[in-house]
C-alpha cells in the first residue's frame, strides 16, 4: 500500500493524490495548477500517467484546484468512475463548462492580440465543454456517510469537511492480508460558525495515515464573529469616498457568505442600500444550486430562509449574466459593491472591473479568499504599487482591504485539533506553501505521530 503525491505538494494548486493498494489504485482529486501562466499550461495539459491509469477517482469538492483536470483526466484516457457528493457533482456540471469557456475565451483573445508575431506560440485549450460532458458521464453522486467500494477490499465514506457546498473529507478503510489499514484524506477543511454550512464533521480515530491540508498551518484568522464588523467597516468608509468595491470572489461559497452578510447588514439597517452586483454567470448558477440543497445548511440559514425568505435575494442585489450588463456597471455612477469571478483574479468578469477600478483612490479592492503564488490576486494582498491586467502595468491606488475572517479554510489551530482528533500514526501535510507547512509539522510532530512534507512525486509506503 502506497501513497503518490501527485501534486499540491508544498504547493496550494493542482490536487491530485494516488492512492496504490493490491487491487488497484484510486486518485483522490485532479486539480488544476495556478500560478505562472507557461508553468500552468504545461502541468495542466500533461497529467501523469499514474492517475490516468487508475482505477477510480474520488472527488473532495468543486474548487477548480481540486476538479478542474477532471476532464482532462478523461479525455486522456481515465476509464474509471469518479465518486463525489451530490452537490459537487450538481456544481461541477456548472463549474466544468465555464472552466472550458474561459480558456477558450482567454486562448482566442490571446491569440487574436499576439498572433502576428512570428514568436508567438498558439494556445489550444486543455479542454473543451464536450470533454466536460465526457467527464462528467463518469460521476457517480452520494450521500454523506453511505459507504461504497471504489476498489475491491476498499470501503470508502465521504464526511462532511464544511469548506463549501458539497465538500467532503475521505475515509478509505483497506483491508488486505486479514487487516484493516484506514487512511483519512481531510481535502479542502472548513472552520466552525461559518455563515450558511455546516460544521466539518469530527474525524473518525484512530487513523493510520493523514493527508492533511496546510493551507493556512501557520496562520490564525479573525473570529468568524468579526466578518459583519469588518464588511461594514468597509462598505461605510468606501460609500464615504463615493468609490466602489471589487470583490475577487469565488463563485462558490464566498459569493453566498457575502450575500448573506449583506443582507444580514442591511436588515439591520448598519448599512445603507446600494447596487449589489453578482457579475458572473457562474456564481448565479452555483447560488441556484445552493437553493436546491438545504440538508448542506446550519440552523441558523434554515431559520433564515423561514422568517425572511430567500438569503441570496433581496433589496439592491442584481444579477448579470450577459456581457453587455458586465460592461454597463463600469459606466455607473456612486458607490456600488461589484463581486466577480474569479476568486484568484487570474480570470474572468473581475479583471474587467479592476482594470477599470484599480487606479481610482476612491475605491477598494476586497480580498476575502485565499491567493495563490504567482497570481494577479497575490500581487493585489501584497499591495504591489503596479499590477499587470492583460499585459498592461496599472498603478495601484484603490484600497486594498484583506479580511481573513472569511477565510473558508481551517487555520492553525483548527488543524491540530483536527489532527489530535483523528489520532493518525502518520500525517502528510499536502495542499500548503512551505511558510505554512513547516511551523504546522513542528506543531504536530510527537513522538507517537510522524509527520512529513512531501515533494511532488513522493512515493510513500505504508506498512
Amino acid at each position: 500500500m502506497r501513497l503518490r503525491f501527485l501534486g499540491a505538494a508544498e504547493e496550494v494548486t493542482g490536487s491530485l493524490l494516488l492512492v496504490e493498494v493490491e487491487s488497484g489504485s484510486i486518485i483522490v482529486d485532479c486539480g488544476m495548477f495556478q500560478g505562472r501562466r507557461q508553468e500552468s499550461r504545461l502541468r495542466n495539459a500533461k497529467l501523469p500517467r499514474a492517475a490516468i491509469e487508475a482505477d477510480a477517482a474520488i472527488l473532495t469538492h468543486s474548487h477548480i484546484d481540486h476538479s478542474g483536470s477532471m476532464p482532462t483526466l478523461v479525455k486522456s484516457g481515465f476509464q474509471g468512475s469518479i465518486y463525489t457528493t451530490l452537490a459537487t457533482a450538481n456544481l461541477c456540471s456548472y463549474m466544468l463548462r465555464d472552466s472550458a469557456r474561459i480558456q477558450a475565451a482567454d486562448a482566442a483573445y490571446l491569440n487574436r492580440k499576439y498572433g502576428r508575431d512570428p514568436d508567438w506560440v498558439p494556445i489550444t485549450p486543455t479542454y473543451d465543454e464536450v470533454d466536460v460532458l465526457h467527464a462528467l458521464d463518469r460521476f457517480v453522486a452520494l450521500s454523506y456517510r453511505r459507504p461504497f467500494e471504489p476498489l475491491p477490499g476498499v470501503t470508502a465514506q465521504l464526511l462532511n469537511a464544511g469548506h463549501i457546498l458539497g465538500s467532503a473529507q475521505v475515509v478509505l478503510d483497506v483491508h488486505e492480508h486479514g487487516k484493516t489499514k484506514r487512511i483519512l484524506i481531510s481535502g479542502d477543511l472548513g472552520r466552525k460558525g461559518l455563515p450558511i454550512l455546516r460544521d466539518p464533521e469530527t474525524p473518525p480515530h484512530p487513523v493510520d495515515a493523514l493527508v492533511l491540508e496546510s493551507t493556512y498551518g501557520d496562520r490564525v484568522h479573525g473570529p468568524v464573529e468579526s466578518m459583519q464588523t469588518e464588511i461594514e467597516r468597509v462598505v461605510r468608509a468606501t460609500v464615504a469616498r463615493g468609490g466602489k468595491i471589487i470583490v475577487p470572489a469565488f463563485a462558490v461559497g464566498r459569493t453566498q457568505e457575502l450575500l448573506f452578510v449583506l443582507h444580514g447588514l442591511l436588515r439591520a439597517g448598519r448599512i445603507s442600500e446600494l447596487p449589489i452586483y453578482i457579475d458572473s454567470p457562474l456564481a448565479i448558477n452555483v447560488t441556484e444550486v445552493f437553493r436546491m440543497h438545504p440538508e448542506c445548511f446550519d440552523e441558523e440559514t434554515r431559520s433564515f430562509f423561514d422568517e425572511h425568505g430567500d438569503v441570496f435575494s433581496f433589496e439592491g442585489v442584481r444579477y448579470t449574466r450577459t456581457a453587455a450588463e458586465s460592461m454597463e456597471i463600469n459606466r455607473q455612477e456612486g458607490p456600488a459593491i461589484i463581486i466577480a469571478a474569479s476568486g484568484m483574479a487570474e480570470a474572468g468578469r473581475v479583471l474587467h472591473h479592476l482594470r477599470n477600478h484599480v487606479e481610482d483612490e476612491r475605491n477598494t479592492i476586497l480580498i476575502v479568499g485565499f491567493m495563490a503564488e504567482h497570481t494577479l490576486g497575490r500581487r493585489l494582498v501584497e499591495r504591489r504599487q503596479r499590477v499587470k491586467i492583460w499585459g498592461v502595468e496599472r498603478e495601484l491606488r484603490a484600497q486594498v482591504e484583506v479580511l481573513s475572517a472569511f477565510s473558508a479554510h481551517a487555520d492553525r489551530n483548527d488543524l491540530i485539533a483536527y489532527a489530535r482528533a483523528a489520532l493518525p500514526k502518520k500525517i502528510f501535510l499536502v495542499h500548503g506553501e512551505p511558510d505554512q507547512q513547516v511551523p504546522l509539522k513542528e506543531a504536530l510532530q510527537t513522538r507517537r505521530c510522524h509527520v512529513e512534507i512531501p515533494k511532488r512525486g513522493a512515493v510513500v509506503e505504508l506498512d
